[in-house]
């Protein structure tokens, strides 16, 4: 019975967290980004939401990151990554 899957709820905050960093990475300039553990379609999401200037669409794209971020195995080392740059 240790199957249990967690709630609607708990799903939702992790994927709103995963949302959240996406647009932390979105945030980061060029070099720092580059420097990030990123795969190649995370990497081209973020660059092309870059350049997004519709609210709606840009929305969009952030989903769509963090959709990415959730098929990753584990998105911890970007956080780790990401918690390095803040310290600099």
């Amino acid at each position: 019975m240790d199957d249990i899957k967690p709630s609607k709820s708990a799903r939702k905050r992790a994927y709103l967290a995963l949302q959240k960093l996406g647009e932390e990475l979105i945030m980061l300039r060029e070099p720092d980004l580059l420097e990030m553990p990123l795969d190649e379609d995370l990497l081209e999401a973020i660059k092309e939401a870059r350049q997004i200037k519709a609210h709606g669409a840009l929305r969009r794209q952030k989903q769509y990151i963090g959709k990415l971020m959730g098929a990753l195995e584990d998105p911890e080392p970007l956080r780790e990554a990401l918690e390095r740059l803040r310290r600099k």
